[in-house]
């Protein structure tokens, strides 16, 4: 066949590279076959023998019973009732898109109900033509959809301390990643006309709080998107119905949810959340502002806190890699604290300010052991330390940490927060 002679395998050496691949599939189950019934012995399982719930008693689907334990949870007591910040179950997440309804929450003053039929954003300031949109009029110009993930600033709260029963939920969970589809920023300004020396845009949002942001105007017209729909249905209300600004690789807070209004000016606006908040106190005492770019960071995911293995033997270790400055391009894993490491393989697809997914096969011989993973993006910068991140920091710091997290697993398997 022309096929096998342009690769230059035969049909018997493609049989045989398959036997040889089923053959460590088969070693690697092993343990978990042994015992069990054949499937000519076994019974007929229940379902098989009653009809199946109809699909129109969840006219918006649902997932089964049996995964009722992966939601979202509060990440500590709010500073008052309406502010919030809910944390996705990354230790239960397969892939790297999160559903919608597990995407992480922060928020600074509740969830609007906004109609968005009567919603509109305004672009004015340094413009030579004030506008005003409605829905509508965004919704006709040429949309786009990109997967990117979404980090807030604030999360892996672990320059000070942390709690070894902390599970990656606690310690990673105000991170999501999906598709975001809207249309691109770039193309809005364009029809404003931007004048001569904007440099920087402010972005409020419609919320109680009035969430504001000094964004600078080659950002915006680089790849920020006025975001419409998330993984292939309108924003839900928390994530920032009916309008939100996206941009992609910045920290969470600049993406401005419920926006509601654009204005162009020569300097930053210096607004509350940019001051006394999102800036960041240096070992010098002076204050870092206008931190934008996430780090390159990532985690294991599997095993981890209360997902230990269930025995020793082959034990796959996965977990997420991200950068706001673009790909990953290497996680390597170590399961000795660091003395030595190992390339994982990245799983396709592979993107730019994207969740990248890991893999590395491991053999756990049933001792202790101390799990880490460290990333490196297509800028060169590796994942730090947490003793070399202090020391740049110091530990008055809060924001942006992105150092190497170690999951201590104990010989039962038991695995907590290393620190």
């Amino acid at each position: 066949m022309p096929g096998n002679v342009a690769t230059g395998m035969s049909r018997r050496g493609v049989l045989r590279r398959t036997g040889l691949a089923l053959a460590g599939v088969s070693a690697a189950s092993q343990t978990a076959r042994s015992g069990s019934a054949s499937a000519a012995e076994s019974d007929a399982p229940p379902s098989m023998l009653e009809q199946g719930a109809p699909v129109t008693d969840n006219p918006y689907g649902v997932p089964s019973v049996f995964e009722k334990a992966v939601v979202r949870i509060p990440g500590g007591k709010p500073p008052f009732p309406t502010a919030a910040h809910m944390l996705t179950p990354l230790q239960d997440m397969h892939g790297i898109i999160t559903p919608n309804g597990l995407h992480y929450v922060r928020d600074h003053g509740g969830t609007p109900a906004i109609d968005p039929d009567r919603h509109r954003l305004l672009v004015h300031g340094m413009v030579d033509r004030p506008l005003s949109f409605g829905m509508d009029d965004l919704m006709r110009f040429p949309s786009v959809s990109r997967v990117h993930f979404l980090e807030c600033s604030g999360n892996t709260p672990l320059y000070k301390s942390g709690k070894p029963e902390w599970s990656v939920q606690m310690t990673h969970g105000l991170l999501s990643c999906a598709e975001w589809t809207g249309v691109r920023l770039a193309d809005v300004l364009a029809e404003a006309g931007l004048k001569p020396g904007a440099t920087w845009m402010l972005a409020e949002g419609a919320d109680a709080a009035a969430m504001t942001r000094s964004i600078p105007v080659a950002k915006a017209l680089d790849d920020a998107i006025l975001a419409y729909a998330q993984n292939g249905e309108r924003l839900r209300p928390e994530q920032g119905y009916p309008l939100r600004l996206f941009l992609p690789g910045y920290e969470g807070n600049t993406s401005v949810k419920w926006l509601h209004r654009l204005k162009l000016g020569d300097q930053p606006f210096q607004t509350r959340e940019e001051t006394s908040k999102y800036s960041s106190l240096m070992p010098d005492g002076t204050a870092r502002q206008f931190n934008f770019t996430m780090e390159v960071k990532s985690v294991i995911t599997q095993p981890s806190p209360g997902h230990g293995p269930r025995g020793s033997g082959f034990c796959e270790i996965t977990g997420l890699a991200w950068s706001g400055h673009g790909r990953i391009v290497r996680v390597e894993v170590s399961t000795d604290n660091g003395a030595t490491w190992r390339d994982a393989v990245l799983q396709d697809p592979v993107l730019s300010k994207c969740l990248t997914r890991f893999r590395l096969p491991w053999t756990w011989d049933g001792g202790a052991a101390m799990l880490q993973s460290r990333a490196t993006d297509e800028t060169g910068a590796v994942q730090p330390t947490r003793d070399k991140l202090l020391a740049a920091r110091g530990a008055n710091y809060f924001y942006h940490y992105n150092a190497i997290t170690t999951w201590r697993m104990a010989p039962a398997g038991e695995m907590t927060l290393a620190l």
